[in-house]
């Protein structure tokens, strides 16, 4: 049977690898979307729908029908920090900017509806399982209602998701790809939409809540009566019964009385820093497969959508200069990664490691007894973050016990602001790849000394 050929092949229809695919495809190239599920399923994906404070998104498509069809909340103006040992909570601005809740099919629905109408072949219930390799990727196999075809092209983009089966079946040993993957560092999560009778009053906010193995119940108003609600824990940390923690958290909220279940699902995700590489020969990763997520929050839809995009860019200009089994002729992208939402991510992945090693129960006992606003503040980088004496001199009585913490916490930062200006100096070719890797590699030595931490990677 002859293969199926195309320039660029993505692999996956979530948010990076629509953006990806609707970006080729407006170049004039053309391009197969590869989607396993459904097209009545499509879009369906586990996730929190928050699009937190000011965020772009690539014009590649129309994102004012994405907007239209799928914002269903945009005056989401501050986040709110639930602390289950004081029972008190508080209140974190966005600095002046709104952030949206989205209805995540619809919004899924619609980025494969631009894709298509822009010029992506999209396949249906295709389930990929190889790789096609000769030195380079070259494409895949995958199975149709039963019937195997391989698809070929120039350049495969994975946006598998997390622990993407494209990476097991690769051999990508000779290649700078990060391979210094494991479970340990992903998260798994579950989430449910309700439907409450009387709306919230909290419909502009972001409602999250600590939980054991440094995970989070979040609850995100999609509308005033409906609710996006979930939780996730960390997988380097003993299980956790995910629904049965959720269902408990929500008897004890009155708003939730009678609620009923629109959707539920579970996805995992990463909890890790973005991949030090995301190119191979005939190769790139995007999205959750390249660990672009917020190891904190675990939000990545506007870190996804650019790197589709961006991956999208450099997959063409290596098509049209003849060099798709050359890395240098993909690094563009991992430069642009780093150099902009990379770096933030890779620094909060600093306090994750922190937060790992120093347990929940002392991290609350903590921000209970500081000042609320001053950790507002800090939080959201607004305003000023600094403590007048009289309010130094308290804290520093109610934090007594703590000290040693918190001037591990300050060394922390130090260490992140660091980490920041390394990856503002990643290298612009695999020449300087490797220096690179020691120079972050030294402070993360730093930061594992400094939380007494096992070494995440």
């Amino acid at each position: 049977m002859p293969a199926e050929t195309y320039d660029v092949l993505v692999v996956g229809g979530g948010t990076s690898g629509a953006f990806a695919a609707a970006s080729v495809a407006s170049e004039g190239l053309d391009v197969a979307l590869l989607e396993r599920k459904s097209a009545d399923e499509a879009g369906h994906i586990a996730c929190g729908d928050a699009i937190k404070g000011k965020s772009t998104f690539p014009d590649t498509i129309d994102l004012d029908y994405l907007r239209q069809e799928s914002f269903t909340n945009n005056n989401i103006t501050h986040a709110r920090f639930e602390n289950p040992q004081s029972g008190e909570s508080m209140d974190i601005p966005f600095g002046g900017v709104t952030g949206a809740v989205v209805d995540r099919k619809r919004y899924g629905e619609v980025l494969l509806e631009e894709a298509e109408r822009i010029g992506t072949e999209i396949h249906y219930n295709t389930v990929v399982h190889d790789v096609i390799q000769n030195g380079a990727v070259e494409g895949v196999k995958a199975t149709q209602k039963g019937s195997v075809t391989n698809y070929e092209a120039e350049i495969v983009i994975d946006a598998a998701g997390a622990l993407s089966l494209l990476q097991d079946k690769a051999d990508l040993s000779d290649a700078t790809f990060d391979t210094n993957v494991n479970y340990s560092q992903f998260c798994s999560a579950y989430r449910e939409v309700l439907e409450v009778d009387n709306p919230v009053d909290w419909d502009d906010a972001l409602v999250f809540k600590p939980t054991e193995e440094l995970g989070y119940l979040w609850y995100f108003p999609r509308t005033a009566t409906e609710i996006n609600v979930g939780l996730g824990f960390q997988m380097n940390k003993p299980p956790m019964k995910l629904v049965e923690v959720l269902k408990e958290d929500l008897r004890d909220r009155a708003e939730f009385a009678g609620a009923r279940v629109k959707d539920k699902l579970g996805a995992a995700l990463p909890t890790r820093r973005p991949y030090d590489s995301a190119v191979a020969p005939g190769f790139l990763a995007v999205g959750d497969a390249a660990g672009h997520v917020n190891p904190i929050t675990g939000g990545g839809i506007p870190g996804a959508a650019k790197a589709g995009h961006w991956a999208a860019q450099v997959a063409v200009d290596a098509i049209e200069d003849g060099r798709t089994d050359d890395e240098d002729a993909l690094w563009r992208y991992n430069h642009q990664v780093m150099t902009d939402f990379g770096k933030t991510f890779a620094t909060m992945d600093l306090y994750n490691i922190w937060g790992s090693a120093t347990g929940l129960d002392e991290i609350l006992d903590v921000i209970t007894k500081l000042p609320a606003q001053h950790i507002a503040e800090t939080v959201a980088k607004s305003g000023s973050t600094s403590m007048g004496m009289l309010t130094k001199v308290k804290t520093a009585a109610k934090t007594i016990g703590h000290w040693d913490m918190l001037y591990d916490l300050w060394r922390i930062n130090r260490k992140g602001s660091e980490l920041k200006r390394i990856y503002d100096e990643y290298p612009t070719s695999s020449d300087g790849f490797e220096h690179w890797k020691e120079m972050r590699d030294d402070v993360l030595d730093d930061v594992y000394e400094i939380a007494d931490a096992d070494s995440k990677y």
